[in-house]
């Protein structure tokens, strides 16, 4: 068990700087896993309310993944020989700096005293399905962190409705059933599942979903959420013991409930678990269910099965990048929605030249406008040559995310296994990195994405070794020379 409590350490530590995991997680000590009960050995109490507030789930859940074997509930053991002069680190969202003083304070009168017998405090309850209340138990004396936000039901994009989209060959399924959706919420196609690339326009239909039957149901209830802001809400409920309130939210309280980008579950148990509940109590109910994807169901690496199976209950439907009249039919589109003067030769012309999503072609057309301004003159072919004429096109001109992945590890003399893999040895850690920051550079894709891409990482690790490459970069020569070695290979030098 001690092999897989490193194993989850390891885990966790790629998701934290190195400051804050050496201050507050490398101190602590498996005592066991029996029974659903993991019990933490900590070196005072302080611990245990400043892992609970920040750290816990995610730690419960690696743990829970690693060992095999549920976890319902937390149990700390203080044991105040294993103190050090531990400094809570500043930069994170953490206590105020009174706080902060008091917390170390406490650490280093812990470690000057000898050796107290080892005494439990606050349990935390997980629960490990989605019926029934946490069992009851003590929580640690204070709390730093505020009571969960829920989501104001108002956040759907008022731009994105089902007037403003561009119906084509590409994505005409995937709007027939947005609209039969909306117009029959749980009636057929329930769920609706929907999955594409990004920048394709499945944010877009999900919103119009939501639009459309607040339009024709005033009193419906349209919860849009993502997959994250609904894992974060579902974390805090159980650190403040108000997950009555937050099933209450979105089992009961809701009649249509959309969720973004749901492939963000991927690798977290306990929400996943928590989601099953709360999907198998709306479907049941006759509510509409809609959720996107950047990928087919059976491709969320790391999902529930039964999650997977449910997502194909209803209807799958794909969005494909669109073809060139459709890209034109949504520059005219957006053209006429911004008011700009849009010239049929222009619209061709940046039509065929973008080919890669919607986003890229809608921003190119934002940018050509915005220059026309400062240079006083119309949008003509003439301009959109200048901007766009001396590059390839993106599709040409762009790498993929393997071909990134390749040239790094061809240069650092590793193997495309060893890149993806989990370990952390410099010697790999600094080419993923390193992979990691001239993706999210040059292909502008999301933080999930990459890290999907990447073997399956947390968002919050590709974020950190973009910041860390970021922060190198400009006094690291060495560093410099690999960067510009690996665009050459890429054919950017």
């Amino acid at each position: 068990m001690q092999k897989v409590w490193e194993a989850v350490l390891e885990d966790l530590r790629g998701r934290l700087s190195a400051h804050t995991f050496a201050a507050w997680l490398a101190p602590l000590e498996l005592v066991g896993l029996e029974g659903g009960v993991l019990q933490i050995r900590i070196p005072h109490r302080f611990f245990a309310d400043w892992i609970a507030a920040r750290y816990l789930p995610d730690l419960v859940e690696t743990m829970a993944r690693r060992a095999g074997a549920p976890v319902s509930r937390v149990e700390w053991v203080i044991d105040e020989s294993i103190a050090g002069s531990l400094e809570p680190p500043a930069t994170e969202r953490g206590p105020s700096a009174r706080e902060a003083r008091v917390e170390v304070l406490a650490s280093r009168r812990a470690s000057a005293r000898p050796r107290a017998r080892e005494r439990k405090t606050g349990e935390l309850p997980f629960p490990s399905s989605g019926a029934g209340a946490p069992a009851p138990a003590q929580r640690p004396e204070r709390s730093s962190v505020a009571p969960p936000r829920p989501l104001e039901e108002d956040t759907l994009n008022p731009r994105y409705r089902f007037e403003s989209f561009v119906v084509g060959p590409s994505n005409q399924l995937a709007h027939a059933a947005a609209v039969f959706a909306a117009s029959a919420p749980g009636k057929r196609y329930n769920p609706l599942f929907i999955y594409s690339n990004v920048g394709l326009g499945k944010t877009h239909l999900v919103n119009a979903v939501g639009h459309r039957v607040r339009e024709e149901r005033p009193d419906a209830r349209v919860l849009f959420i993502s997959a994250e802001h609904f894992t974060n809400e579902f974390i805090s409920a159980l650190q403040h013991r108000s997950i009555d309130e937050f099933r209450a939210r979105y089992r009961t309280g809701c009649d249509v409930l959309i969720i973004d980008d749901i492939q963000f579950l991927a690798t977290r148990e306990q929400t996943q678990e928590e989601f099953f509940h709360t999907f198998n109590a709306l479907y049941h109910a006759d509510k509409q269910i809609v959720v996107t994807s950047d990928v087919y169901p059976q491709q969320i690496k790391e999902m529930q099965d039964r999650l997977i199976s449910r997502f194909q209950w209803g209807l799958v439907a794909d969005i494909q990048a669109p073809e060139l009249d459709t890209r034109i039919a949504i520059l005219r589109k957006k053209a006429e929605l911004e008011s700009i003067a849009l010239d049929d030769a222009v619209a061709l012309f940046v039509a065929q030249r973008v080919e890669s999503n919607v986003r890229e072609l809608e921003g190119t057309l934002l940018r050509l406008a915005v220059r026309a301004d400062v240079e006083g003159r119309p949008i003509d072919l003439a301009l959109a040559q200048a901007m766009l004429g001396s590059a390839s096109r993106p599709s040409e001109r762009l790498p993929s995310v393997e071909e990134i992945q390749r040239a790094a590890a061809e240069y650092f003399g590793i193997g495309m296994k060893e890149l993806l893999s989990g370990r952390r040895h410099r010697g790999v850690s600094q080419p993923r990195m390193l992979a990691m920051f001239v993706t999210r550079e040059l292909l502008r894709l999301s933080y999930p994405e990459i890290g999907r891409r990447f073997g399956g990482r947390d968002h919050t690790t590709v974020i950190s070794a973009h910041r860390k490459i970021e922060a190198q970069l400009p006094h690291d020569e060495r560093l410099q020379r690999a960067l510009e070695s690996i665009q050459k290979k890429l054919g950017l030098g």
